[in-house]
């Protein structure tokens, strides 16, 4: 039987790895354990409550405004001591995470196989995203087996001399947990119409998420600029922004945005309202690299407030389209999908090139093959 670590701190990790997980757990060669850093506590546990899993470790790492250097301290201490404990045969990463990087260090240090799930993802700029963009590739140097969701991403680890032979292109497992979890949020739909009665059946509702490090500052100040335009230009469009915690996006958010009528500042959601949510609205405007992926799925067209974006397929595929910060972009482009039917439906129907809801059924074959090959 082949022992399995899962590593993981943050709720899009844990929303990601969670059909991998059962599916593993599922098979008899695979002993799973699963262990969570808590990179982020609260919202984290909601995911796991979700996905009724219960994390065999938990080192509860999560301290008040911690700095980065603090974190990936206490993570690979702790890691280190887990690993040389737990003893298991391979350790699953997931992304680019704090976590997964210093998971990917601690167990090279113990010379224990490295498996990265959602591999191969590039900006090749250093700062964009921060810190997640240097995360992946120094994870990416340490990982033995790579699953990227994409060719795209198969391609860019090839271009940095990773061999073929270690690297699967299987989809993105976002895509099976979202597929297991939108029929459960529409089986609860008449009580979350009531929870948030500002979302009209017959009206249109543009889903805000935003809380990327690199838009702190005036980035932020721009998109609630463009936000509070875009409102007042379309008196009938109801906008709900589940407002990250954060004080750098609390703090421009509320003092921009409070008073206006059809903005609706609403606390951060677990992840079942929030595929409700996204399930509904009329399109998306985020920095969010998973709602990129998600929202295709249910066919809902997406801006994306970034420069740059690691995940080009939807770019390329005509599903997302990048606006970056310019209040003047944000706006023109929330306003062309509001007015231009066409070019609205051609963004709704085009293929989600991020999976089929197949991706972690083909992992665990792939490693039920090579790990337990002996």
């Amino acid at each position: 039987m082949v022992k399995i670590l899962f590593s993981f701190g943050t709720r899009p990790e844990a929303i990601k790895l969670a059909p991998l997980i059962k599916e593993l757990q599922s098979r008899d060669r695979f002993d799973v354990r699963v262990l969570i850093t808590a990179q982020h506590r609260e919202m984290l546990d909601q995911v796991l409550d979700l996905f009724e899993l219960k994390p065999d470790i938990d080192l509860n790492l999560m301290r008040p405004d911690q700095s980065l250097e603090e974190l990936t301290a206490r993570i690979i201490e702790s890691i280190g001591e887990v690993l040389r404990k737990e003893k298991p045969d391979a350790v699953i990463l997931q992304g680019d995470t704090t976590t997964s990087f210093v998971t990917a260090l601690a167990a090279y240090y113990q010379q224990i196989p490295v498996i990265h799930v959602e591999a191969g993802l590039r900006t090749n700029q250093k700062y964009s995203p921060f810190p997640e963009e240097i995360n992946r590739r120094l994870t990416g140097v340490l990982a033995d087996f790579h699953f990227p969701p994409t060719q795209k991403a198969m391609d860019a680890l090839l271009r940095e001399n990773v061999s073929q032979d270690i690297v699967f292109p299987v989809g993105n497992t976002v895509i099976d947990a979202l597929l297991w979890v939108v029929e459960k949020a529409r089986a609860k739909d008449e009580e979350f119409s009531k929870k948030f009665p500002m979302i009209l059946k017959e009206g249109r509702m543009l889903l805000v998420t935003g809380h990327r490090r690199e838009s702190f500052g005036q980035g932020f100040l721009n998109i609630c600029s463009a936000l509070k335009q875009i409102a007042g230009s379309n008196p009938d469009l109801q906008i709900v922004y589940p407002v990250h915690l954060n004080p750098n996006v609390q703090k421009p958010v509320r003092e921009i945005l409070s008073d206006i009528p059809n903005v609706h500042l609403i606390q951060p959601q677990d992840y079942l309202t929030f595929v409700w949510l996204l399930d509904r609205c009329h399109l998306v405007l985020t920095d969010s690299g998973g709602v990129q992926e998600e929202a295709p799925t249910l066919g809902r067209p997406v801006l994306v407030m970034r420069d740059t974006t690691e995940r080009p397929e939807g770019i390329d595929a005509g599903v997302a389209e990048l606006v970056g910060t310019d209040p003047e972009k944000i706006v023109a482009g929330v306003q062309r999908l509001l007015d231009d039917e066409e070019t609205y439906k051609r963004m709704s129907r085009a293929q989600n090139p991020y999976g089929d809801g197949t991706s972690s059924r083909q992992i665990a074959d792939i490693l039920e093959t090579r790990l337990t090959a002996e």
